[in-house]
């Protein structure tokens, strides 16, 4: 089951997302207090940022972190699966398959992006078997 995020989510979320961010699907950690005003945000509004978690017999499993922007090259709406994470006990089970349908099902938008980490071949693997391709593009970042 993949629902949408709810207050008393919080400490669970904060765990999983501490859980993904030293995991080796990512290049770095972050500091606590960005997961804690992301689910800030995630409880004020829906506008910028959407949260899901993925229940797998009765537990939570995981969760997914979408980013909503707008996008000319596009031709409208993008979003963005910043995050998908699912706990290692439950890996394997369809989740990220399921949660990568569902927002393409249920979250309309011209264009769907994510970002992977070359080594994390299994994710790769995933993105590929549901038709994301690569961009030639590479990322630059500059934080404030």
């Amino acid at each position: 089951m993949i629902r949408n995020i709810r207050p008393s989510d919080r400490e669970v979320y904060l765990r999983m997302v501490a859980d993904f961010y030293r995991s080796p699907g990512v290049l770095h950690p972050i500091p606590a207090a960005h997961a804690e005003r992301t689910f800030e945000e995630l409880m004020r509004s829906t506008a910028y940022a959407e949260a899901f978690i993925f229940e797998h017999e009765g537990r939570i499993a995981g969760y997914g972190l979408l980013a909503k922007t707008f996008s000319q090259e596009a031709g409208g709406a993008v979003v963005w699966i910043e995050e998908l994470y699912v706990a290692p006990e439950y890996r394997g089970a369809g989740l990220g398959r399921d949660f990568l349908r569902f927002v393409r099902r249920e979250v309309p938008a011209a264009r769907y992006r994510l970002e992977a980490e070359r080594g994390n071949v299994r994710a790769v693997a995933l993105y590929e078997r549901e038709g994301f391709r690569p961009l030639a593009y590479d990322n630059y970042c500059l934080d404030a």
